[in-house]
């Protein structure tokens, strides 16, 4: 077989995400509720953004995050998601090009606009977002590019992406396209009530196509319908080749058909914002998994770039990750 193009190919929801330091006192004013995502028309995306204060406007959306995260490892990503031909489209290609990533997937030239994700960060670190979905619902099948996927150690699905049926298709076929080129298969299922609404399918998915599964507890739980976490690790082992949990505070732990491997979290003096610390997680994983790593090592590897994220507002890394996992690794 040929060596890979890319280590980690991404396929998730194009979204631009807008960082904002928020007071209790702008929440209550805008009527959300603290530490709640809530997903919004366009009409409230244009309110919400003409009452904020000015914050940073970058490219985002968890697979995304993801796909920055192996870059600045030393990794060879690509990443395909939909945009819209608008400003906040420019923005997000020019953003995730400029952070070392391929991305190549056609803008659409009409049609809803370019998504879009409020981050409402308060000064406890908690994080209330506002997401207009917009044009990345509309990626499909044919947004699907064979040769990038065929050229990929990984193919990472994201979670967040599975309701629309369009999305479902270029999964399966992102999917298919991976394993007939002999490479593999990833998935992040992103969120515990994304698990709610997808089980069955879920289920069925990680059986069939997925080779490296992405969750954490509460997720997990959810996915085998139970409250004992023991109980959700036994039940994942022969879904999936390799599936990485991760438990914040507690670290992750990493479940094969064979082994039960526990690593510790990296610590963090003050935890700033949780945006993106699972995303992250799974860049690390996957950098040391597609370098030869070994399992407990692909799992430090994530908690590093986890640990990283926590200490800084955003889910893109504020200094290069390479130098620190070289640092903390020896």
């Amino acid at each position: 077989m040929a060596e890979p193009r890319f280590h980690v190919a991404g396929i998730g929801n194009a979204i631009v995400d807008v960082l904002v330091h928020a007071e209790d006192e702008l929440l209550a004013r805008l009527g959300l509720t603290k530490g709640v995502m809530t997903l919004i028309d366009s009409a409230e995306a244009e309110r919400i953004y003409a009452s904020l204060p000015p914050g940073l406007e970058c490219s985002g959306g968890s697979a995304a995050n993801t796909i920055v995260g192996i870059a600045s490892l030393g990794g060879k990503a690509a990443y395909m998601g939909k945009v819209k031909d608008d400003q906040l489209g420019r923005v997000f290609a020019h953003d995730i090009k400029n952070a070392g990533a391929t991305f190549e997937t056609v803008a659409a030239a009409d049609g809803p606009a370019t998504a879009r994700c409020f981050v409402l960060v308060t000064p406890d670190a908690q994080r209330t977002m506002l997401t207009y979905l917009g044009a990345c619902i509309e990626f499909g099948p044919d947004d699907v590019d064979e040769a990038v996927i065929a050229q990929s150690a990984v193919t990472y699905l994201e979670g967040y992406l599975y309701d629309p049926p369009l999305a479902k298709q270029a999964f399966l076929k992102a999917a298919g396209v991976a394993h007939d080129s002999g490479r593999e298969v990833s998935l992040s299922l992103s969120d515990p009530f994304c698990v709610d609404r997808h089980r069955a399918e879920f289920l069925e998915l990680i059986s069939g196509h997925v080779d490296i599964l992405f969750s954490n507890d509460a997720e997990i739980q959810s996915l085998f319908s139970t409250d004992d976490f023991d109980q959700a690790l036994r039940a994942v082992r022969g879904h999936a080749k390799v599936a990485a949990i991760t438990r914040g505070p507690k670290g992750s732990v990493v479940v094969t058909d064979e082994d039960v491997i526990v690593v510790g979290c990296d610590p963090v003096d003050h935890v700033v914002d949780t945006t993106g610390a699972g995303d992250l997680y799974a860049a690390g994983f996957l950098h040391g998994y597609t370098q030869g790593r070994d399992l407990a090592t692909c799992a430090r590897l994530g908690g590093i770039a986890a640990a990283e994220i926590i200490s800084h507002i955003g889910a893109r890394p504020a200094q290069s990750l390479a130098k620190l996992a070289a640092a903390k690794l020896g």
